[in-house]
């Protein structure tokens, strides 16, 4: 059995995995994902409330408004949980143990609000 060398680590958001699963899948007919990632897939098809497109975009958007103490990973959990109201980017954040304005919420808030309207 071979042992497989991790060569990055990033974090990604539920569309991105998605995508990701679904290119092996298309790359690599003849080869049948494993039971875990089978069921990722399943998940990511069923959570995934973006087109990729549309998550990069809102993700880079995010990126752009240089809020001080968010990671990559704060940025796409919010991209994966869409919330609509300030209220629930708090409770987003408060699950990572720091805090963020209440202007840089709003900006989050409006940022997001454009693409929840439009998400399935």
């Amino acid at each position: 059995m071979s042992k497989p060398e991790i060569l990055e680590k990033s974090p990604m958001n539920v569309v991105e995995v998605k995508a990701a699963l679904e290119n092996i899948k298309k790359v690599s007919p003849d080869v049948e994902l494993n039971f875990r990632a089978q069921k990722t897939l399943e998940y990511a098809q069923e959570a995934a409330k973006l087109a990729t497109k549309k998550a990069q975009e809102l993700y880079g958007k995010l990126v752009a408004l240089e809020i001080p103490r968010l990671k990559d990973a704060h940025y796409h959990k919010l991209v994966d949980l869409l919330p609509t109201n300030e209220k629930q980017v708090k409770a987003i954040l408060s699950a990572y143990h720091l805090t963020v304005s209440n202007e840089s919420v709003k900006k989050i808030t409006d940022v997001i609000g454009e693409y929840a309207a439009k998400a399935k």
